[in-house]
């Protein structure tokens, strides 16, 4: 019997499929038209075809009566003398498909060799003069076209004899000599077919190549490997890529804009604050003396927060360019070992060659500085810093995996949602303000990534990993 998670997977809504691709729309749309142009020109062809090849069969048909009348001689008693020369081989092959009859007054009756055993019960005189092309009818001997004329000829007595002559032919041999048109008509076509849709798969290749260019080029913008879109586009795109440029430099100068506005605002009240702390440290015992510096206190933590926050930009659609996270991981590895030289900290790497972090430098290195800088505050001697990429399918940059361990005494289950808020220390013995793991918090949630903080399997100490998503 399933389990209820199980059914509740199974009756999950299927993800919406992926629209088709220009590509893949202009091929489909020509596609169609052209199978039906090309299937209109066959059904036009075949039916002039079968047209052309019956006007033919009535033409022959009528040929071959024309041909025994001419031959046609009636003698003095009145007797009626065929040709003794047939018009087509066909006509001495008994069962050939091609035969000749004539009826005549007083019940004559004449058939060609291949009629001989045949039933032409339907034959009927015309009048002289008269003729048809009749078919196809059924028939014992199969489906038959026949063509029929009724004519008089004249005796040496002067009197007339009524003949009516008909030549017929089965359906089959017609149908034959269709059927290999058809084919011919089918494998051309078809040929036609396949060389035009090759031929229009290479246009649309051709056709399409600036938007590959286009495409390209925003990944590369993307990953922080060019600053803008090319200029080399045909007229039907320069205004799209000069806007995409122009959008592209507006969110690159709102972000140094605002990061600005608040590091100068933070700045501004920097300086009042620190006259007021001193002024207050200045005076003698008073009843406001405490609450007033711890106020002010508060302040200016608030301060070095906002500085801090003032120095995150956040997740960039567009990265200047991919920092590579090795080479200042050592530096602020080095900065710190002079800072604990007293506690002799090892600090070891585990970073993938090609690891790279797609947003601003100072973000990186606030990040990275302040995950460093608790773990050497509260390691006793060892730190492990690992960083891995994420290469996710579809995705232009891949995901990031960093991870700072230390082999202290770790952070209880308890503590954890405390010891990320802003201004709370894990001991208030150890001097800082406790805004280093919000504000990487902080800089974690503007790259759309999470924090996870967990005890370390190699040092039994705490673990503070970073997950940003692909871009």
């Amino acid at each position: 019997m399933p389990s209820p998670a199980a059914k509740a997977k199974t009756n999950d809504p299927l993800p919406p499929r992926r629209p088709f691709s220009l590509a893949a729309r202009a091929a489909l749309a020509t596609g169609f038209v052209l199978a039906a142009f090309l299937g209109v020109v066959g059904l036009t062809l075949t039916r002039t075809a079968a047209d052309s090849a019956l006007k033919g069969l009535q033409d022959r048909l009528q040929n071959f009566v024309v041909a025994y009348l001419a031959g046609t001689e009636v003698g003095r008693s009145g007797k009626v003398l065929l040709p003794d020369s047939l018009p087509d081989p066909s006509f001495s092959r008994p069962g050939s498909g091609l035969y000749a009859v004539a009826i005549g007054d007083n019940g004559f009756k004449w058939e060609s060799p291949s009629a001989i055993g045949r039933d032409f019960s339907f034959l009927h005189p015309l009048a002289p003069g008269e003729g048809q092309f009749v078919g196809p009818v059924d028939t014992r001997m199969g489906r038959l076209y026949y063509y029929i004329y009724g004519v008089a000829l004249d005796t040496a007595e002067r009197k007339s004899v009524h003949l009516t002559f008909m030549v017929a032919q089965t359906e089959d041999q017609l149908e034959g000599r269709n059927a290999v048109f058809r084919r011919s008509l089918i494998f051309w076509l078809a040929s036609l077919g396949v060389m035009l849709i090759l031929l229009q798969l290479l246009l649309l290749r051709w056709s399409l190549t600036p938007l590959r260019k286009v495409a390209n080029e925003m990944s590369r913008v993307e990953r922080g490997e060019r600053d803008h879109l090319g200029d080399q586009y045909p007229a039907e795109l320069t205004g799209l890529t000069e806007r995409i440029n122009a959008f592209i430099d507006s969110e690159r100068e709102q972000r140094v804009r605002t990061r600005n506005t608040l590091a100068d605002l933070a700045h501004s009240l920097k300086t009042p604050l620190a006259v007021i702390r001193s002024s207050l440290e200045s005076i003698g015992e008073s009843s406001l003396r405490d609450p007033v510096l711890e106020q002010v206190r508060k302040m200016d933590e608030l301060v070095a927060y906002q500085l801090a926050r003032a120095a995150t930009s956040g997740r960039q659609t567009f990265a200047a360019t991919a920092i590579p996270i090795a080479e200042h991981a050592e530096d602020l590895v080095q900065s710190l070992e002079k800072v604990y030289a007293a506690k002799n900290v090892l600090c070891e790497f585990d970073i993938d060659d090609n690891a790279a972090f797609y947003g601003e430098q100072g973000d990186l290195l606030e990040l990275m500085g302040n995950l460093l800088e608790n773990a050497f505050k509260w390691a006793r001697h060892r730190v492990l810093l690992v960083v891995k990429m994420r290469p996710v399918a579809g995705r232009q940059r891949p995901g990031l995996w960093l991870s700072v361990e230390d082999d202290g005494p770790g952070i209880d289950d308890d503590k954890i949602e405390s010891v990320l808020q802003r201004g709370v220390r894990g001991d208030e013995r150890v001097q800082g303000h406790g805004i280093g793991l919000s504000i990487v918090q902080d800089i974690v949630r503007a790259y759309g990534g999470e924090l996870l903080v967990d005890r370390s399997p190699e040092f039994n100490g705490a673990r503070f990993s970073v997950k940003l998503p692909p871009g």
